[in-house]
Order: C-alpha cells, then structure tokens, then sequence
C-alpha cells in the first residue's frame, strides 16, 4: 500500500507531500491542474526514465520519494536477492540531479532502473484509459487465468521444476559439446601422453645424467690429472711421500737427543698415512674412469630427448613433465567415460522434463476449468458498463514448454452479437478495452493478486448510469486493495473514501501544483462543481450529497 508520496522540484511542482490511506482515494481537479504530473512523478520512483526537462528550477535536485507498506505482500525474497534490508515500511527514492543524472535507492539502498522496476511492478499497477498493450500481453493474460484459478502454488512448483530441467538440459548440451571437441582432441592427447609414457620419466633422472655426462666428457683430462696426482704423491722419484719418509728418518736419528722430535715424527706418521690413504683413493677413481663414447653417446641421446620434451611443453624439468602426463591421463579418462557421463545426464533431464510437462498439464487443466468462469465475470460486468452485447472467450493453445508452462493464451472479443470474436487487440477500441481491462483487474483484486491500483481517467466517454455503475465496481475493488482514481465524474469521486483536489496556485514568481484532502463540506462543494461547473447552484449543492450520502 502506497502511504505517502514526496515531490520536489518536479515539473510544475514546487514542493508536496501525500498521505494515501487503505480503500478507495479519489483524486480530482480542474484540466491543466497537474493530476498527470503526479503520475509522472510516481513514474519516477517506479522505475521510469527520467528526462531533466521536467526539472522546475534546472538548478536544482529533483527527488520524489515514496513510502509503502509491504508487511503483507511476501517481498522478503526479493530484498534479500537484491541484497536490500527488509522491512515493513519500503522507502523508495529517485533523485535527478540538474546534469542529468539519476540515482535510485530502496530503503537507503543504492539500486539500479532494473530493480526499481521490477519492484515497482509489485507495489504499483497504474491503469489508464490508453492501457491497451496489457491486454495482448501473453504472461499479463495467463496471470489473468492462473490468479482465478488459484495456480499460484502449483505454478510455483512447476516453474521451480522448469529451471530445474532447464539448468540440466544446459548441462547435457555442455557434456554433448564437449565431447565433440574431446573427441576431437583424443587422438593429440594419446599421441602426447604415450610419448611421455615411452620416455619412462623419473625425477632426478636428468640431473645425475648431466653430471655422467661432463665426466664422460672429460675422462681423458681428468684421469690425467688423477695420475699427476698419484704420481706426485706417491709414484714418481720426487714423491711427497718418499720425501716424508726421508724427513722420518732423520727424525729418528736425532729422537733420543731430542725429545721435541717424537711429537712432529707422529704428526708425519698421520700424515704419511693420509696421504697414501688419498693416493689409494685417486687410484681407484682412476682405474673406474673410462673413456665409453658408446655410453656418452647413449647419455647424449636421452639428454636430448628429454630437453625436446621440455622445450615442446615449454616446462624446464622432469617433474613438470611428469604432472602433464598424468594431467593429460586425467583427460583421457574423461574423454573415455564421457558417454556414461552423458547417459546419466540424459536420465536426469528426461526424468525432469517429464516432471515439468505433468505438472505443466495440471496447470493447463486448471486454466481450462477456469476460462467459463472468466467469460461469465467479464460479460457480466461489460453488460453492467453498457456493453450488454459483449462476448469474450478466453482461447488456450497447446505450445511447447516455457517458463509458464505448456499454454499459449489468446484472449477473443466482440462488442457485438452479430460480429465474430476476434483477437481483443484488433477489434477492441479505446473505451471498450478500458472496460474490459476493469473488469478483468477485478477479478484480480478479488482474488487479491494486485498491488495498489491506480485508475488514471478510465471513465473517459461513459456517463449517467453507467458511470454510477464503474464508481460501484471501482468501489468494490478498493475493498480488497488500495485504489487510487483519478476521475473527472462526480459519480465515481462521490464513492471515495477518501478526497483529494489538484490545484494550481499562483505566487509572484511562478506558478506551481499543490494539493490536499479534501474535508467533508469540501468534498460537497467540489463534487457540485463537477455537476454544474464553477457557478454553484443549490441544485447541484444537494444532487452532491445526494450522491455522497447514498
């Protein structure tokens, strides 16, 4: 339910504010007055485009803000999807700034135009006399059907069901798809993984291979070199340690006269003994070095085979080469169960679409059983608004599933007896899909399936008893919703529960749109203007109580 309504700084609006209450609001005033530009002005915070040209003062913020009490209409999904605080009382903002730019906020929120309208279509449905795209709209006519029927728990079902078989088939084509590419590819990945399986990777292999090499390429210098060691060691004339054993002796020659000898003779002990120990060493290395051009040539050979590998997979090591063979294994195997993976896949969405198209037929059965209903109703209320000839047939056409289930609507008119039913869009002028559209939320409201309605001039071209009649039919609607009408006709604003006059008011420097609620001798006088014009008669005085009274 809309509580109040914030304007400033839009078109003629200066600055006003509005308390709507629960029940029929009735809004009225002279033509020019600004009853359009409170639409335009809710428009804003219901999500419409907003256009600085409609800025009073162009130096300044236009901001329109309204306040809704949503504790019945079951929107805690919505705010917790958008990321918004719930609460009872729904703060909706729209501020205009004088560059053009527009921001939008729902409880101090920060929104974009999206969800503003989206939201918007839940609080409010505004309903003009020039309405008539609705009408022709597939998901507005199934509503239609789905709200008399009471689908709404079944339709929720069958749609959850619906994205269910939706999410899965999306995944049954992305298993098909990429099996056409794996399969694609099947060939290139066993080629690879078979290469790297015949090079028998094993890590640390490369390095002890590099370092076999440079000995195998060196061994001539290096067994050389171990010679020139052993020999000045131990083999040649000049050994070192022929000439240790040398200093030995002398040693010994001179240890019983001096005793400081024993103690450096030991120490040449230990390192003769080194030193040979060393000798023995260098000789076994040597002796196990040899010169194989056959084994340097087998070594070359793998090395380069595995600096190939590295080099095509651009990796630079044995492990890294090692985790893409056991990655491309893990394809291959994917690749291989793919058509267990897709058969299981198959089961699930043909179970689930199975599901969906029950639940879709239940759904369609209770539309069927609910069209005589809807023609009865309807017909009923258009021979009650003047059109006693009017015949509708609300016509269900078997389709493929879709997010509202297995049914295409077309909703059939004709405004005379003698005159076949057509496609409502085609054959329905302006006041007769005014009506229609009257009756049609009528039923909605019983049902309770609207969100505040606002009647904008809708008794356009009907007078007398007829509009009596609307006022009657208006009347009934607002007590299950909120109704706001704005209306030109003293019949219908005398069924208000409530009063409010659009006026202009004139200050020196410019002219701007106000408007209040009416009290009751106020409301006498404003429904008497309507009947008689500006010059009041006592006539008129009493016909609008008349009307107000009964």
């Amino acid at each position: 339910m809309l509580q109040s309504l914030s304007v400033e700084n839009y078109a003629l609006i200066d600055k006003l504010n509005i308390e709507f209450k629960q029940g029929l609001n009735i809004i009225t005033g002279e033509t020019g007055a600004g009853k359009s530009i409170l639409l335009g002005a809710l428009g804003l915070i219901l999500g419409q485009r907003a256009d600085i040209s409609t800025l009073k003062n162009p130096e300044k913020n236009c901001i329109v803000e309204g306040t809704f009490n949503i504790e019945k209409m079951n929107l805690a999904l919505f705010f917790e999807e958008n990321d918004i605080e719930y609460e009872k009382q729904a703060v909706v903002r729209r501020l205009i700034t004088p560059s053009g730019k527009s921001r939008a906020y729902i409880n101090d929120t920060p929104v974009n135009l999206s969800t503003l309208r989206d939201l918007g279509l839940m609080l409010i449905d505004i309903h003009s006399q020039h309405e008539t795209l609705l009408l022709s709209n597939q998901d507005f006519q199934l509503n239609v059907l789905d709200v008399a029927a009471g689908c709404n728990t079944l339709l929720s079902k069958y749609q959850q069901t619906f994205a269910s078989y939706k999410k899965e088939n999306s995944k049954l084509q992305e298993l098909v798809e990429e099996q056409k590419k794996s399969s694609a590819d099947f060939d290139y990945y066993t080629f690879q993984h078979q290469q790297l399986v015949d090079a028998k990777l094993t890590e640390g292999e490369q390095e002890a291979l590099e370092e076999e090499e440079k000995e195998l390429s060196n061994a001539e210098a290096i067994k050389v070199e171990l010679q020139f060691c052993n020999e000045a060691i131990s083999e040649s004339d000049m050994a070192i340690i022929h000439s240790l054993k040398s200093c030995q002796q002398s040693l010994k020659r001179i240890k019983d006269v001096f005793h400081k000898s024993q103690s450096i003779l030991e120490r040449l002990d230990s390192v003769t003994i080194e030193l040979k120990d060393i000798s023995d060493e260098i000789e076994g290395i040597n002796e196990k070095i040899e010169v194989n051009p056959d084994r340097l040539q087998q070594i070359k050979e793998r090395l380069d085979l595995l600096y190939t590998l590295q080099q095509k997979h651009r990796v630079s090591s044995i492990a890294e080469l090692i985790s893409l063979r056991n990655e491309l294994e893990s394809k291959l195997s994917r690749i291989s169960n793919f058509e267990d993976q897709i058969e299981k896949q198959r089961i699930l969405t043909e179970e689930l679409h199975a599901q969906a198209k029950e639940l879709a037929y239940q759904l369609s059965d209770k539309r069927k059983n609910i069209t005589e209903h809807i023609h009865t109703h309807i017909e009923h209320l258009l021979s009650e608004l003047g059109m006693p000839h009017a015949k509708v047939q609300v016509e269900i056409i078997e389709t493929e599933l879709t997010r509202t289930g297995i049914d295409r609507v077309e909703l059939l008119f004709s405004a005379n007896k003698l005159l076949p039913l057509q496609n409502v869009s085609k054959v329905a002028s302006g006041g007769e899909m005014s009506r229609l559209m009257l009756s049609i939320k009528t039923l909605l409201a019983k049902k309770g399936d609207l969100p505040t309605i606002i009647f904008d001039e809708i008794d356009t071209g009907v007078s007398g008893e007829v509009a009596d009649k609307m006022g009657t039919i208006i009347k009934e609607v607002s007590q299950n919703i909120q109704v706001i009408n704005i209306t030109h006709l003293p019949q219908i604003a005398s069924k208000g529960d409530y009063h409010f006059f659009v006026y202009k008011e004139s200050g020196d420097a410019a002219t701007s749109t106000q408007i209040r609620q009416l009290d009751e001798q106020e409301r006498i006088t404003e429904i008497a203007k309507m009947l008689s014009g500006k010059s009041l008669t006592e006539a008129a005085i009493q016909n609008a109580k008349a009307l107000l009274k009964s």
